[in-house]
């Protein structure tokens, strides 16, 4: 099932991540966490798809989607950084792995985190964050999207790890089998890792060889 949706306003989130607000089809529900294929509604973009997940919430009048531009990729994401509201989206199906299955820490890479955007927002609302944790890298400061809703949301169950910066003002490290050793006090509860393919792989196979239940353990690579 297709739907053509149009742009409504388009914001700034960080120096490389916009934040688009969408039509709603009527009816149009989805589980916080899930995707859609989305394609540019012009001329030779229209068949041309990339999976974004929604970041509004259900009883949101409207679809958002938080997305990181790449203005030097020569494909659908520089062209969304030149969209314009009045411009339009293609949606399809949603569908995803990554949804809520019990209490227990995120590990998210850059744009990694929108996956749980959705699904941190929704558990606010169920009065049901008590006891999520979240672990997000970033290359520097500068890249951490949503930081202070981050923090509203999370308090102090939010840590933020950066690889790249050296006078960052959080923790400068990499997430690796001897971070997560030293950072992890509970290995028996459920895991959400999303990120780069490499840094997914890497920490869903720390995170087994250091003893966590491989069915607790949800990965989602975001390409």
């Amino acid at each position: 099932m297709e739907n053509t949706v149009k742009i409504k306003a388009i914001d700034s989130v960080t120096h490389d991540v916009k934040r688009f607000q969408l039509e709603k089809p009527e009816g149009f529900k989805f589980t916080p966490g899930h995707a859609t294929e989305v394609s540019i509604n012009k001329e030779g973009w229209k068949d041309k798809k990339r999976p974004f997940t929604f970041t509004s919430l259900n009883q949101d009048d409207y679809l958002e989607f938080t997305i990181k531009i790449y203005p030097d990729h020569d494909g659908v994401t520089e062209q969304i950084g030149k969209l314009e509201k009045g411009d339009q989206f293609i949606i399809r199906d949603t569908w995803g792995a990554i949804e809520y299955k019990g209490n227990g820490c995120i590990i998210a890479g850059g744009a990694g985190i929108t996956p749980y955007i959705a699904m941190l927002r929704d558990l606010k609302q169920q009065d049901k964050l008590d006891g999520m944790q979240l672990i997000y890298s970033n290359k520097t400061d500068k890249d951490i999207i949503l930081k202070d809703e981050l923090d509203e949301l999370l308090g102090t169950n939010v840590k933020y790890i950066i690889t790249d910066q050296e006078d960052t003002e959080y923790t400068k490290a990499y997430i690796d089998k001897d971070f997560l050793k030293d950072n992890l006090t509970d290995l028996h509860q459920k895991f959400y890792v999303c990120g780069p393919p490499k840094m997914t792989e890497e920490i869903g196979k720390a995170l087994k060889d250091l003893g966590a239940d491989a069915d607790a353990v949800t990965l989602d690579d975001q390409q």
